[in-house]
C-alpha cells in the first residue's frame, strides 16, 4: 500500500499542535480527513467546514481511515488509545498504518511497534519539534522512527504540515532524538530564564538583556521565544506549559540516565509548577527565578 493509494487520514489529538496538523492535511484534496471527538480537541469548526469527518468512537475511526496520526500528550495515553478498551488496534485492519506525533518513551515506543507488527499494523514514531505557530503555519520539523519502506509511504503526508523531515532510524529513533532535543531546548529555556531574572534583580532593561545577548553568543531560537515574553508578557512564542516539560525532562532521564545537570533541570521546572502551577508557559520559569532571587 502506498501513500497514492491511500486516500483516508485519520487523526486522535485535535489540540494546540494536532489542529494545523489536521487543518494543513484537509487543505489537500487527495485525502478525506476524519477525526475522533474528544473534549481536549480545540474548535474544529473549520476543519468541518474544510470536509472533515468526526468520529464518536476509536472504532469508528478505524473503520474510516487506514493511515491514523495520534497526537496526544505522552506515552501512557498512546498505549490507552491503542490497546485500552475498545483500543484502535483492535480494528485497524491489517495493512494499516499508525503515526505517533506524541513525545514517548523510546522503550515502551518500540513494544508498540512490535505488539502492531505482530497485528500487521504498519507504525511510524513522528516526534514534533517547534511550536503551535508553526504547526498552524504547516512548518513543523518532524524526527521519524520507522523502517525504510514505512518512511517513505507517509512522506508525502508528512509533507503536507512539515518544513524538515529526518528520518532518525527504526521505531524508537524519533522519540529519542526528540527527547535530546528538548533536553537541549529546555535546557537553553532554564538558563535564559535565570538570566533574565538577574537582568531584572539588577535593574537592566529587558530590552538590553535582548540586545546583548542577540549580538553574541546568547543570539538562539530560545532568545527569539523569549524576547516577546520579557518585552511585553507575550506567551505567543513558546506555548508549551511547564508540565510538559517536565514530563519531557523526565523522559529523558528515564531513558537515558540522569546527571547532575538533567536532574537539576527537572527539579527547577518541579519546583517551578509548584509556584505557578503546571499550565503556564515555560516562558514562566522567569517569573520562578525572580522569586527566588528576591526570596534571597
Amino acid at each position: 500500500m502506498t501513500i497514492s493509494e491511500t486516500q483516508s487520514v485519520g487523526m486522535i489529538g485535535i489540540g494546540l499542535m494536532g489542529h494545523g496538523i489536521a487543518k494543513h492535511i484537509c487543505a489537500q484534496t487527495e485525502y478525506s480527513f476524519h477525526f475522533f471527538e474528544h473534549a481536549g480537541n480545540q474548535p474544529v469548526d473549520d476543519l468541518l467546514a474544510m470536509g472533515a469527518v468526526s468520529h464518536s468512537t476509536l472504532p469508528g475511526l478505524a473503520q474510516a481511515a487506514n493511515i491514523v496520526l495520534i497526537c496526544v500528550t505522552g506515552a501512557n495515553e498512546v498505549q490507552s488509545i491503542l490497546f485500552g478498551n475498545e483500543g484502535l488496534a483492535d480494528y485497524l485492519p491489517a495493512g494499516s498504518i499508525v503515526i505517533d506525533c506524541s513525545t514517548g518513551l523510546p522503550d515502551r515506543t518500540k513494544q508498540v511497534a512490535q505488539t502492531l507488527e505482530e497485528r500487521k499494523i504498519r507504525f511510524a514514531d513522528a516526534a514534533m519539534t517547534r511550536t503551535p505557530k508553526e504547526a498552524e503555519e504547516g512548518r513543523l520539523n518532524l524526527i521519524v522512527g520507522a523502517e525504510t519502506s514505512v518512511f517513505d509511504t507517509i512522506r508525502p503526508l508528512l509533507g503536507c504540515f512539515s518544513e524538515h523531515i529526518t528520518h532518525a532510524g527504526s521505531a524508537g529513533s524519533g522519540q529519542m532524538l526528540k527527547l535530546i532535543h528538548n533536553y537541549v531546548s529546555l535546557g537553553y529555556a532554564g538558563i535564559m530564564a535565570e538570566a533574565a531574572a538577574t537582568a531584572n534583580t539588577y535593574n537592566i532593561a529587558p530590552e538590553r538583556l535582548i540586545e546583548v545577548l542577540a549580538q553574541g553568543g546568547g543570539n538562539s531560537v530560545v532568545l527569539d521565544r523569549f524576547a516577546p515574553y520579557l518585552r511585553e508578557g507575550d506567551i505567543s512564542r513558546l506555548q508549551f506549559s511547564l508540565s510538559n516539560a517536565a514530563k519531557d525532562i523526565g523522559y529523558f532521564i528515564q531513558s537515558c540516565g540522569g546527571s547532575d545537570v538533567s536532574n537539576a533541570l527537572l527539579d527547577q521546572l518541579c519546583r517551578a509548577i509548584e509556584h505557578n502551577g503546571g499550565q503556564p508557559s515555560v516562558l514562566t520559569l522567569t517569573d520562578f527565578y525572580v522569586t527566588q532571587q528576591t526570596a534571597h
